[in-house]
């Protein structure tokens, strides 16, 4: 717990912006978090994040009770591309789940880091240790894994920021006919149905930015590079452009290549390290299913 007394210097900012200033290791993002979760009280009271606070009162922080994380660690053969004693990067096989949930309870990504790495964060709760952004069950590539929750916070703040390096290779249906472009249109919850995304009016600022890679007869190999991380993000708006995910059983048309799911890859990842204050980039190569998919297609095209 921690109990700060606002002083005449301090009056008049944002509670959010103070908080995150004045106390160590943290963040305006933490901050925002706890505001939200009622763990900050300003003369007793709850308050909201852009409340300005006055000289006088007296600010109470709690500190999130951490619970013991109650997953089985699994000898999954991870491939831990980086580790050191803050950050790791790990290359998520398609087909496995990030981390537990209703009908996953084992076999997911959190499962093996908590064999293969000896510390994971405690921010994202008692299900999701370490994992600072997530993809999705049949998108392969690269993850970023915060051992303690100072880098977790730092992590989490470069995604914020739009400051992290997260390029994919998708392949796509139909041929698109120019080299590049950007695709700007908000995401939301699909109000006609509940289990996926759609672009709607009033949904969360979401960028896209592709180059064509590659064109085959029926189909395009793309790069796409995020600006923001929404759920389903690519998959929704390559949908919306009119040319989905090959493989994609939720956004892309029925008849399709057998792929076991999209055919989607996270595979170059960059961001800062929270504690050198190096850029680390790493690069990994497409999964063996893309690569025999691509030969399969560069024979009919040719």
């Amino acid at each position: 717990m921690h109990e700060i007394i606002v002083n005449d210097s301090d009056s008049g900012q944002r509670i959010d912006r103070l908080l995150a200033e004045q106390l160590e290791d943290t963040s305006r993002s933490d901050m925002q978090g706890r505001i939200k979760d009622a763990l900050v009280k300003v003369n007793g009271k709850v308050v909201k994040a852009n409340y300005k606070v006055k000289s006088g009162d007296i600010v109470i922080v709690l500190d999130r009770e951490l619970v013991e994380a109650d997953i089985v660690p699994e000898n999954l053969d991870l491939d831990i591309v980086h580790e050191d004693d803050k950050v790791a990067v790990v290359n998520k096989p398609k087909g496995m789940v990030v981390h537990p949930a209703a009908g996953h309870p084992s076999g997911t990504l959190v499962n093996g880091l908590m064999y293969q790495l000896d510390n994971l964060s405690g921010i994202n709760g008692e299900l999701r240790p370490g994992i600072v952004h997530r993809i999705d069950k049949d998108t392969s590539g690269l993850l970023m894994v915060a051992k303690d929750d100072v880098t977790h916070r730092h992590l989490v703040e470069q995604l914020v920021e739009k400051s992290v390096t997260r390029k994919y290779t998708a392949l796509v249906h139909g041929t698109i006919p120019h080299d590049k472009g950007t695709i700007e249109a908000p995401i939301g919850r699909n109000p006609k149905e509940r289990q996926e995304m759609a672009v709607i009016d009033d949904g969360k600022e979401a960028v896209t930015h592709f180059n064509v890679l590659e064109r085959y007869k029926d189909f395009t190999l793309v790069e796409c590079i995020l600006d923001t991380g929404r759920t389903h993000q690519i998959r929704v708006h390559m949908k919306y452009i009119g040319y989905p995910l090959a493989g994609d059983p939720k956004y892309g048309p029925r008849k399709t290549i057998e792929s076991e799911g999209q055919m989607l890859h996270a595979g170059t990842l960059g961001f800062v390290h929270p504690k050198t204050g190096e850029y680390m980039e790493f690069t990994v190569p497409l999964p063996d299913v893309f690569e025999d998919v691509l030969e399969t297609l560069t024979l009919l095209t040719d």
